[in-house]
């Protein structure tokens, strides 16, 4: 399916739950784009009862660039295409994901945002602004994964949504410091869970990476179901 943008239409994957409606999701990329691992946590979301819509955060850099990364180099041309991302055109892309779910017939409850990485970061900010727009439009849940853009972000960008943030502690390119760091000024808001891993890598989650951590994988995915049945509840039809 499509969104409409203020760039244009843009492209966009669509998950069903089960029964058809729930509450939506939008579930925003790593920098490896919506690949086979982030198709597989929507399935997981949806399959929990969520209606899930992933943007293709990279579409403005031109159709080849929605392409998923894979292979050997997909660290670095990773790197290379979310450089190339204008980050306010992509945080209104995502605000403009969460306004659709709200539009969406069978969008029934809340609607909540799911990042990883880039997208982690990507997801704070789009949070963040669709707070200072108002209007009802603010999300009822915030996850986070390893959200790399967050420690530029923090010192001047706040949420007040119920957030839930994983960082892993053996993370090559967010330093323990620094982690801490981003710890202590989001935990100043009230409704901020702020969990660690020892031993976890980035991008621990996805088991499609060398970086892959089985153990905090799975306890962090159970910490984010709990989450989400909290915050942004499935109510039976």
């Amino acid at each position: 399916m499509s969104i409409p943008t203020d760039g244009g239409q843009a492209p966009a994957h669509l998950w069903l739950p089960p029964g058809g409606s729930g509450p939506g999701i939008a579930l925003l990329q790593e920098i490896f784009g919506v690949s086979a691992y982030i198709e597989r946590r929507a399935r997981h979301l949806a399959d929990l009862g969520y209606v899930v819509l992933a943007p293709e955060i990279y579409w403005r850099l031109g159709p080849a660039a929605t392409e998923p990364i894979e292979g050997a180099d997909a660290l670095q041309e990773g790197v290379a295409r979310s450089s190339e991302v204008d980050w306010d055109a992509a945080v209104a892309d995502g605000a403009a994901t969460v306004r659709a779910l709200r539009e969406r017939e069978d969008v029934t409850g809340g609607v909540g945002l799911v990042g990883f990485c880039f997208g982690g970061g990507l997801a704070f900010a789009v949070a963040a602004a669709l707070e200072q727009q108002g209007d009802g439009q603010a999300i009822d849940a915030l996850v986070s994964y390893y959200g790399s853009a967050l420690p530029g972000l923090v010192d001047h960008v706040q949420v007040k949504a119920p957030s839930l943030h994983h960082f892993g502690l053996a993370d090559e390119f967010i330093p323990v410091e620094t982690v801490r760091q981003v710890e202590a000024v989001l935990t100043r808001a009230p409704e901020t869970t702020f969990v660690t891993y020892e031993g976890a890598n980035h991008a621990f989650d996805n088991d499609d990476m060398p970086w892959y951590h089985a153990q905090a994988s799975e306890l962090a995915w159970s910490r984010t179901e709990r989450f989400l049945a909290d915050r942004l509840p499935v109510v039976p039809r």
